[in-house]
């Protein structure tokens, strides 16, 4: 399993660099779990079963598709985390995959920051953002320098999901004081029931040693056993940990929010 690792840098002068598995629980927690769900924006299936389960979650929603705003107002207005999944250049794949608005390595600087600012307008109650695909343009350092300043100046954490080995993220937000965690596994990379309930009892056995753990599902393909493999799970999980939103495992994260102009 993926090492699963939380930096930040405070831009006043307050530097932090720890391990998610050594972080103290904040209060009252318990061994925490944040639970990602990608993809929503384009009416997939799967959103409707996702967003009406009882735990916070948090929610990444795509840029520029039909249900874009719908799905960040009603995840919200359910209680979950609203992140933008930015659409971003794999290393293979069909084009069409990444949807409308990608982030390219062939962009300039000014378009790049053009889509990435108008992708975080798209997206309703957002406080960080986390990537679609995006295995060569996350790394890439002069891309990943642009949206994760972006994000700086926005007082947004980001989520490498770790879709590359040669991710510049951990480098570059060190380096720019910018809050961001790293997933540890995904649900649903491999399309079968098989898999997403062998990935949920992974994901059981890590929360017995980890005190914070992060986990990516989607909706669309997988939606469905997502969404049943979650209300199976869940129980489970809450006998084991907090399930919280992202944020929360930046415990320093709403102090900077509040200390932003």
């Amino acid at each position: 399993m993926r090492t699963l690792v939380i930096c930040l840098l405070m831009t006043f002068s307050i530097q932090m660099s720890v391990s998610a598995r050594n972080i103290l629980p904040l209060p009252a927690h318990q061994n925490e779990l944040a639970i990602v769900i990608d993809d929503l924006g384009n009416d997939m299936k799967g959103t409707e079963e996702i967003l009406s389960l009882p735990v916070t979650l948090t929610i990444a929603v795509m840029p520029f598709l039909p249900t874009t705003k719908a799905d960040a107002e009603k995840a919200h207005k359910s209680g979950h985390e609203v992140i933008v999944h930015l659409p971003m250049e794999p290393m293979s794949g069909k084009a069409s995959w990444l949807g409308p608005g990608a982030i390219t390595t062939s962009l300039s600087d000014e378009e790049i920051r053009k889509r990435v600012e108008q992708a975080l307008e798209e997206v309703p109650y957002a406080v960080g953002v986390n990537h679609h695909m995006g295995s060569k343009a996350t790394a890439d350092e002069r891309v990943m320098r642009i949206v994760l300043g972006i994000c700086k100046e926005r007082g947004l954490f980001y989520l490498d999901s770790k879709t590359t080995g040669k991710s510049v993220i951990p480098k570059l937000a060190k380096e720019m004081g910018v809050p961001y965690l790293e997933n540890e596994l995904f649900f649903d990379d491999i399309y079968t029931i098989q898999h997403i309930g062998k990935q949920a009892r992974l994901l059981s056995k890590a929360l017995d040693r980890d005190e914070a753990t992060i986990a990516i599902g989607h909706v669309g393909v997988t939606g469905m056993k997502v969404a049943t493999m979650l209300k199976e799970f869940l129980p489970l999980y809450e006998k084991k940990a907090s399930i919280v939103p992202l944020s929360d495992l930046i415990p320093e994260y709403h102090l900077i929010d509040e200390s932003m102009p």
